[in-house]
């Protein structure tokens, strides 16, 4: 077939071009597949124009490129370079600017970057690239070179290829919409993992005593592999967060972790939530519903207070352990699926089973990898650890420039048996910065649990004195005594280098800065000393 420009005159030429344009709208309108409806468009601009080369590119909002999405006469390793920025070349100009331009020489246009390198040095040719918009909004350009022996012919391209821009447009716009999103939630759900991955890291989860250093390599030997965990511990210990370090720290961190509460639910809906339900199983279930199982498929699901789950439940549960198969309510056709199991309880499962609340079978499968989280109460100087976090954490939430704790507080604080543990403890220091207007937090700011705790302490003192300290010393200057002679030994050894001592003592930096602040300890005192001593090589 003749090109309709080749030896026409301007008006027969947009006479003949009718029939082409009538071709093109029958290919845009009958096909859903963008890639492809760009391909047969260049093909067809090859044999009616001429072409030497072609592309059609995208702009991506979000990350700022100009790609090339279709080509002519590229290979692909050329396609692939052929990426612009806003008012890069000539592309990229015409993207930013949102209209054509024609360049009548590409060998003596200094804007023409030839970036995908197809273009030889000595080619005699023009370059016609025009936008692809949708109402003020660029979506890509339409691009061509070939080589044009008169002004008209130039001209009449140009104005086929504006045309052909506008035909495509929704259809570009539907694609950039589809795939835009698609890029943006993989990049939102990758960030999220990641961020996750760094929250739940058995290294992020507060305190350094020796019960938590203990649960810290279970949990790192544990995570390797898929064997069931039964993680057992007082209400508030941090059960759900030593399950979700487990989990993110596993190889199978980039599938779901899944939650399930088995004392939020009566029996009927427990079983439907986790394990899922066939349309018209009972009334209301209008449609077929995957359970919490079928969701962990491919990587965790935690049972909080397991030991609440009914004797039903438990035989489902046992089969799932076992096979890793189960039925969902109201069907018969078996799932399949391939997960770890965390199960989590406050209660002693031992006495349940000798009660025969607890089937025997169960708890040894579940029982395979017990880790116990200590109580707080035995935690020591993690508490002290913990309160300085979740001030730091409260007073930045609430705007406030709150510095630390005053020593009477941090005494209440060590004081208290805390039955409600780590939440306990955070839900107090948040309540302390609400009430606060000064920089640190005194023992006025604290609940009045914690004053009956140390009002209880002093009306049954302990009749026997801690070995190598006289009668009547108070629990605030034991505690002050001890706490700062770690930190002046700390300062020692370290040479005052106070970044080395906060690490060894286990404490931020601002930590303890607050730390030395509240004894008067200067770390250039520290340093001073070493470097005068005859010792110090």
């Amino acid at each position: 077939m003749t090109s309709p420009f080749r030896t026409c005159q301007a008006p027969v030429c947009r006479a003949q071009v009718l029939p082409l344009l009538a071709q093109l709208g029958a290919l845009i309108t009958g096909s859903a597949d963008l890639k492809r409806t760009l391909g047969v468009l260049l093909q067809i601009m090859e044999r009616h124009m001429s072409v030497v080369r072609g592309m059609v590119t995208l702009y991506h909002r979000r990350t700022g490129k100009i790609f090339v999405h279709e080509s002519l006469g590229l290979t692909d390793e050329e396609a692939a370079r052929g990426v612009y920025y806003l008012g890069e070349g000539i592309t990229g100009k015409v993207v930013e600017l949102g209209r054509l331009i024609v360049v009548r020489d590409i060998r003596t246009e200094p804007a023409f970057l030839n970036r995908t390198r197809a273009r030889e040095q000595d080619e005699d040719l023009s370059f016609v690239c025009v936008p692809i918009l949708r109402g003020k909004k660029v979506l890509g350009t339409i691009s061509v070179e070939r080589l044009y022996d008169t002004p008209e012919r130039l001209e009449h391209d140009v104005e086929l290829l504006s045309i052909v821009a506008g035909m495509v447009a929704q259809e570009v716009e539907l694609f950039l919409i589809e795939h835009e999103e698609q890029a943006q939630l993989e990049e939102e759900n990758r960030r999220l993992r990641e961020e996750l991955q760094v929250r739940y890291h058995p290294s992020n989860i507060i305190g350094d005593s020796p019960a938590m250093r203990n649960v810290y390599h279970l949990v790192e030997k544990v995570a390797k592999v898929r064997t069931s965990v039964l993680i057992l511990g007082e209400s508030g210990v941090g059960k759900e967060l030593v399950a979700s370090a487990i989990h993110y720290a596993s190889p199978w961190n980039s599938g779901p972790f899944v939650r399930f509460n088995c004392a939020a639910l009566p029996e009927a809906l427990a079983e439907s939530e986790l394990f899922g339900h066939e349309k018209g199983a009972f009334t209301g279930a209008v449609e077929a519903r995957h359970g919490r199982f079928e969701d962990a498929n491919g990587g965790t699901i935690f049972l909080d207070e397991v030991g609440e789950l009914s004797p039903a439940l438990q035989a489902k549960l046992l089969r799932v352990l076992q096979e890793r198969t189960f039925e969902r309510v109201g069907g018969n056709r078996t799932i399949k699926v391939e997960l770890r199991v965390l199960a989590a309880t406050n209660k002693n499962l031992e006495a349940l089973v000798a009660e025969g609340k607890f089937r025997e079978d169960l708890f040894y499968r579940l029982n395979v990898f017990p880790i116990t989280i200590p109580p707080l109460r035995e935690r020591g100087s993690d508490i002290l650890t913990l309160a300085d976090h979740f001030l730091a954490r409260a007073a930045k939430e609430q705007g406030k420039p709150v510095r630390g704790l005053s020593t009477p507080a941090l005494n209440l604080l060590m004081a208290h048996p805390w039955p409600g543990n780590v939440r306990e403890l955070e839900n107090c220091i948040e309540r302390a910065v609400i009430l606060t207007d000064e920089e640190f937090v005194h023992a006025h700011h604290l609940p009045p649990s914690l004053h009956a705790s140390e009002a209880g302490q002093a009306r049954n003192p302990d009749p026997a004195p801690v070995a190598g300290l006289p009668r009547g010393t108070t629990l605030e200057g034991h505690l002050g005594s001890i706490e700062k002679a770690f930190l002046v030994r700390t300062l020692e050894e370290t040479h005052g280098n106070m970044a080395e001592a906060a690490r060894r003592l286990g404490l931020t930096k601002r930590m303890m800065l607050l730390r030395m602040d509240r004894f008067n300890l200067d770390y250039q005192a520290f340093r001073k000393a070493a470097e005068l001593s005859p010792f110090r090589r």
